[in-house]
């Protein structure tokens, strides 16, 4: 994990310039009613201003709770870890971000009993697990100034994953020539008036009827990403702050002392420890590029092979040659292990399929809201935001 991993606040350039390219020359301008909020802006002006901010040096000093929330129709689930990112698959989670610096973060993720909190400030970071009373001191080998990242290895899901801002690099990728686009300059999010970008997917084929990315009217920071499904006036996936302030933190804020009676261990991390992040990577590229993709724009499906037994079986990926353990895996265990509950979940979810055959074959379909799924007996998964007939057209590509 690398320091950009955390302190990425923006709209990427290339995505920005696929969506400036889709609006085309002339301004893409919602009509709306009463007096907007803030001045009008077209697509591509908007689109110019989050680019010039995602360019400075560094985001600007902020505070705030982020909520993700998920309605994706899913069948009853069972109970995962709390730590689990199969547990915001339903329901709410809040992430509370303190950011003062490139080199000063704190991240709180609070759960119905429980908190982690993950605090880097300069060379150092702390990792905070109270359900376990354990706190966990992060070093780097080469010093605070050579340190990329002092919690590379923390055993919790990057808080970038829950941000509005990873949302929006994904979504704003799918835009282009299957893409309508327009501004709304009327909203407020977090109590700050901001610009919308709506896209709405031409794609018939295609589950979702738009895709809503609130900007702030002031400094042009993604503050909130909603996904609705055809059919549905709530979003069927939100993640946004339902507080921010953008002012600096207090110091504090980026300083940690163990609890009486915490068990304090200590780690260090230096290129050794880089090494194995990146041979996790270069294993990540390695099975993405066994991905296939089948179709263009809002109705691609993505084609991997695997059975029920794969699915079922959990990666090869948990462990290492050395027969050891990695700190991921610790960090899976601590929270209950994802391995464990990523097999309850296929389970589960194999249970409530329905059985489809065609001139492609025979398989079991799962449909919800917004993902449409088809494990296929000749040992192929097919997911994409899709209708089942595309799902089914798509299998039929070999």
């Amino acid at each position: 994990m690398r320091r950009g991993t955390f302190v990425r606040w923006g709209v990427p350039v290339a995505a920005a310039a696929v969506i400036a390219a889709a609006v085309g020359a002339g301004p893409v301008i919602a009509a709306v009613s009463g007096d907007p909020v803030l001045p009008e802006r077209s697509a591509q002006q908007l689109l110019a201003d989050a680019v010039a901010a995602a360019g400075k040096k560094s985001p600007p000093p902020m505070s705030g709770t982020v909520q993700q929330t998920a309605s994706l129709g899913l069948p009853a689930l069972p109970q995962t870890g709390a730590g689990s990112p199969l547990a915001l698959l339903a329901g709410s989670h809040e992430v509370k971000v303190w950011y003062g610096a490139n080199d000063k973060l704190r991240v709180a993720m609070p759960t119905q009993m429980n908190e982690t909190n993950l605090i880097v400030n300069g060379g150092q970071a702390w990792y905070w697990d109270s359900a376990g009373n354990t706190a966990t001191k992060f070093a780097w080998k080469g010093g605070a100034d050579r340190s990329p990242d002092p919690a590379a290895s923390v055993p919790t899901p990057s808080p970038r994953d829950l941000t509005p801002q990873a949302a929006a690099e994904k979504l704003l990728a799918q835009a282009g020539e299957h893409t309508a686009i327009r501004v709304i300059n009327t909203a407020e999010v977090a109590g700050r008036p901001v610009y919308q970008l709506v896209l709405a997917p031409k794609d018939e084929g295609s589950l979702v009827q738009e895709v809503r990315l609130a900007l702030d009217g002031e400094t042009y920071v993604p503050l909130q990403v909603q996904v609705f499904a055809k059919g549905s006036a709530e979003p069927a996936f939100q993640v946004g702050f339902t507080q921010v302030t953008f002012t600096p933190p207090a110091e504090e804020n980026f300083t940690f002392t163990p609890p009486a009676g915490a068990k304090v261990e200590e780690r260090a991390i230096g290129p050794d420890d880089l090494a194995g992040e990146e041979k996790h990577a270069a294993e990540a590229d390695k099975a993405a590029r066994g991905l296939k993709v089948v179709g263009d724009g809002w109705t691609r499906v993505a084609v991997v092979k695997a059975s029920a037994a794969d699915l079922a079986g959990g990666t090869p990926s948990d462990s290492r040659p050395d027969g050891q353990q990695d700190g991921r895996q610790d960090g899976r265990q601590a929270h209950g292990g994802d391995g464990a509950d990523g097999q309850a979940v296929v389970a589960d979810l194999l249970k409530s399929a329905t059985q489809v055959s065609g001139p492609w074959g025979s398989g079991k379909l799962i449909s919800t809201k917004l993902v449409t799924a088809l494990l296929t007996d000749d040992g192929r998964l097919l997911v994409g935001a899709v209708t089942p007939e595309e799902i089914t057209k798509a299998a039929g590509v070999r």
